[in-house]
């Protein structure tokens, strides 16, 4: 049953077969209804599509799947970083980063509840939605563009609204991380539907030609695989050791919706929203420009949903066995599909950064400051992708001063505190560097190679501008913003059944312990 035909049933009452026969042809000889009757039929028209989108197994699993994993983990989120303060106090550094009156002095219950939301970073972004950037100060406000804008105008813009700024931002967070979360296994869904379909498709031919069905219950097999794999895609996000910060006064969770959606637009043809939305995320974090090239790998090899490829693999493959071995790599790196004038959108990517710094240099600032402004935070340029040896050796350093059982002698350039805390951070993070490797081949292996692109040229700016006490410093967040990684372990893992739970259960309780010490005011990522 269409639409157009559910809507006639839900309109007619029940009757006999030949009796709305009769109804409908002397409706037939009847003059034109008035406007306003297909006003009166605008409810059963959205009724009709209501009952088209339950029919569409495929949002509504995503639907269900998502809730479940919102819900479970923000409940949790909630519960712990709650109960942690009203049992263990907001700890000794709640004045660190944090000027009066913006992530606390709502009374002892709105400071409870803010708890597991507005600590650290979350200071900057509050401060910036009151009193904005003010670039005219010069060096005095300088440190506050590290921190792109479109998260805090978001937060000024239902401020005004009424919100208190904290609220604003959660619910910023929970409806960007929701879509999030939908996004990805809407896009999960999406890659490895299309593979385990062509899968099938190759079975059946061959077990038609051997005698049987295998095929078809092959590919009934790798469309359960595709659901279980966007299913675990968004547990695994929603559960990841530093997903609170998807709830937080942080930018994390708008950024991934942002992400998510300029490669589902990407996917599907649609470049003027994949450019419209680049553009949001870049104006979001410094790492949206890089979504410039994931985009263009799409667009110039696919896949690609919009129309068929202008040069299908088939004939590339012909055409360089062709060639001589001089000219095979440039046939490889030959574009399956050809340029044509939709590719103009994709020049609305970088425009979101470049706004940021025309606005800051109209208004008397420094339009680079936005990059500049890394030194204030102790970053510098090491070399591409350099920061990995820093991290290994911090981290190396790092055992060598928690087994030597003493402070006078610091192993590694101390920033101040203790180095102990300094050198369990650094293990800590090279303990995340180290479980992104495994991550990364994983989507390089079964993803497109866009998806692998992006993620590699994101780690560029944390891997390649270490901070000199913390080189991997902010790693953790970096990564849980990088969806492809999640999803290349979520295919994995769907293959890799027994290994499911203890994943799970690791990620949720290392969640856990971070956010202990997140709400009580102890430096996480």
């Amino acid at each position: 049953m269409n639409p157009e035909t559910a809507e006639a049933a839900a309109g007619e009452p029940l009757a006999a077969p030949a009796a709305r026969a009769d109804s409908r042809a002397a409706a037939a000889e009847l003059p034109a209804p008035p406007a306003r009757a297909a006003h009166a039929s605008l409810p059963l028209r959205l009724r009709a599509r209501l009952r088209e989108l339950r029919a569409d197994e495929a949002r509504m699993t995503a639907l269900r799947d998502c809730r479940r994993a919102f819900l479970g983990s923000r409940l949790l989120i909630w519960t712990v970083g709650v109960g942690t303060v009203a049992l263990f106090g907001f700890g000794p550094h709640r004045n660190a980063f944090d000027p009066p009156g913006t992530t606390r002095g709502f009374g002892w219950l709105g400071d409870l509840l803010a708890a597991p939301a507005a600590r650290w970073d979350s200071a900057w972004y509050l401060v910036i939605a009151h009193f904005g950037y003010r670039p005219d100060l010069g060096s005095f406000t300088a440190s506050r563009t590290a921190f792109f804008p479109l998260y805090p105008l978001a937060l000024r813009g239902l401020s005004w609204l009424g919100s208190p700024p904290v609220l604003a931002g959660v619910l910023i967070s929970l409806v960007a991380f929701a879509a999030a979360l939908y996004g990805i296994h809407r896009l999960t869904t999406l890659e490895f539907g299309h593979a385990r379909q062509a899968a099938g498709a190759g079975g059946a031919a061959r077990a038609a030609r051997a005698a049987g069905a295998a095929g078809a219950a092959a590919g009934g097999a790798g469309a359960g695989r595709a659901a279980e794999t966007a299913r675990l895609a968004v547990l695994l996000t929603a559960f990841a050791p530093v997903a609170f910060f998807f709830s937080a006064v942080y930018s994390e969770s708008l950024f991934l919706a942002l992400s998510v959606g300029v490669f589902w637009s990407a996917r599907k043809g649609r470049w003027w929203l994949a450019g419209l939305l680049g553009a949001l995320a870049a104006a979001t974090r410094s790492t949206g420009l890089v979504l410039l090239l994931p985009v263009a790998l799409l667009y110039l090899y696919g896949p690609r949903e919009d129309r068929a490829p202008d040069r299908s693999a088939a004939r590339l493959r012909r055409a360089r066995r062709g060639e001589r071995a001089g000219t095979r790599l440039a046939g490889r790196l030959s574009p399956r599909y050809r340029l044509r004038a939709d590719v103009l959108w994709l020049a609305l990517i970088p425009l979101g950064g470049g706004a940021f710094s025309l606005w800051l240099a109209l208004g008397g600032g420094d339009g680079l400051s936005p990059f500049h402004t890394q030194v204030v935070w102790g970053r510098h340029f090491a070399g591409p992708y350099l920061g990995i040896w820093d991290g290994l050796q911090a981290g190396f350093d790092g055992v060598r001063q928690l087994l030597s059982f003493q402070r006078q002698h610091v192993y590694f350039p101390q920033a101040g505190g203790s180095p102990f805390v300094t050198a369990s951070h650094n293990l800590i993070l090279l303990g995340f560097l180290v479980a992104a490797i495994p991550a990364l081949v994983a989507a390089v292996r079964r993803l497109p190679a866009a998806y692998a692109a992006y993620a590699i040229a994101a780690l560029a700016l944390p891997l390649s501008y270490p901070v000199t006490p913390q080189p991997l410093m902010s790693l953790p967040r970096f990564l849980l913003v990088l969806f492809p990684l999640t999803i290349g372990v979520a295919s994995w893992l769907s293959e890799h059944p027994r290994a499911v739970r203890p994943l799970l259960v690791l990620s949720t309780l290392l969640m856990v312990f971070f956010l202990c010490q997140f709400a009580t005011w102890h430096w996480v990522a």
